[in-house]
């Protein structure tokens, strides 16, 4: 669903757009999986307009402390010939 190198954000990255491959995101999702498995995410809403898809989710499971966490994430799509060519992401990374 991404263009060959989406531009990325994400608190885990620092405060800049990365851009990452196929390979580099499905490495991402991989790792967290792999740290998190039960990990589950719950869309809230979203709120689509022309070029954009803003989803707000709940992303919940066992930390690799054991403590189980909830928490709220907001993703920023932009949307270019069908594909996504931004993934903004905003969470609390404390």
């Amino acid at each position: 669903m991404y263009i060959a190198q989406p531009e990325m954000k994400d608190p885990a990255y620092g405060l800049k757009n990365v851009k990452m491959s196929h390979g580099e995101i499905v490495k991402k999702y991989s790792e967290l999986h792999k740290m998190i498995p039960d990990v589950q995410d719950r869309v809230v809403a979203m709120y689509p307009s022309e070029n954009h898809v803003i989803v707000e989710f709940e992303s919940s499971g066992t930390a690799p402390d054991g403590k189980k966490f909830s928490l709220p994430i907001c993703t920023i799509f932009e949307i270019k010939d069908g594909k996504i060519s931004k993934d903004l992401t905003y969470y609390d990374n404390f």
